[in-house]
């Protein structure tokens, strides 16, 4: 069993072969320590997931990684830098881009409009819904490839509201594509599916990841066994154990913390 990235690991970590590093992670809510003293390093081009049993700090961790919340101690680094003190906007505008457990779309716009607003964003003009149909048409070709790459390019007339709960997944990581997105993390992207959707977003998952960096949070232990490279396993805010999913899943304290785990 390969072991946890230890504190002293981390600087070396700081290199071309890490795209995103966290070290020393720690969040304390009052006087309780969500996340302590976490050490992760996401080597470039790889997929990374992150889990653990209820309660274990996943969804802290997490949100510190994408700059959601920030850290009581500790620093995070995208391509050697230190973005610890960044705002989620201008950490996105570096390359690193999250998407949600809920989808985050516009339900009452078409599936094309949605990746659109996405390029909008990208294209530094964002949020201009004054803007007429022609002055943002040269955006259409570009929203259609995006929308061709996660296989729902068919249904870009279709307000999203209408789409299954696979396509809503779908479109939303055609929107985060449209921040051309180096550094790519994932919250739960088969929460809520049905046994039908998940293998098409795995292979989806797998299919924009090349080139890039992805790192999820993730419950479907299936998944994760026929999708990531490496598994760091969280438990009561810590780093647990490190390695491959043959390593992780064969260790005797990831099987007695997943038996025993206790409700967020």
């Amino acid at each position: 069993m390969e072991a946890a990235v230890p504190a002293g690991a981390v600087a070396s970590a700081i290199d071309q072969d890490y795209a995103l590093v966290g070290e020393g992670l720690t969040k304390v809510f009052g006087g309780f320590a969500a996340v302590k003293d976490v050490n992760l390093a996401v080597r470039r081009g790889s997929i990374h997931a992150l889990i653990g049993p209820n309660g274990a700090g996943k969804t802290t961790c997490f949100n510190l990684l994408t700059k959601t919340l920030s850290p009581t101690k500790g620093r995070i680094l995208l391509n050697g830098v230190d973005i610890s003190r960044l705002r989620t906007a201008e950490v996105a505008r570096r390359g690193l881009v999250r998407s949600f457990q809920i989808s985050a779309i516009f339900p009452n716009l078409t599936v094309l409009e949605n990746v659109r607003v996405a390029l909008q964003a990208s294209y530094g003009t964002g949020y201009h819904f004054w803007r007429s149909l022609r002055a943002v048409a040269p955006l259409n070709r570009r929203a259609e490839e995006l929308l061709e790459q996660v296989g729902i390019v068919e249904s870009r007339g279709t307000t999203a509201a209408e789409l299954s709960y696979g396509k809503k997944r779908a479109l939303e990581i055609a929107t985060t594509l449209a921040l051309e997105p180096e550094v790519m993390l994932l919250d739960e992207p088969t929460a809520g599916m049905g046994h039908e959707d998940v293998e098409p977003i795995t292979e989806l998952i797998r299919k924009v990841a090349v080139g890039r960096t992805v790192l999820l949070v993730e419950h479907n232990l299936s998944v994760v066994s026929n999708l990531c490279d490496r598994i760091t396993v969280l438990q009561h805010g810590e780093v647990l154990a490190e390695g491959t999913y043959e390593q992780v899943s064969n260790d005797e304290r990831v099987v007695e913390a997943y038996m025993g785990g206790v409700d967020e």
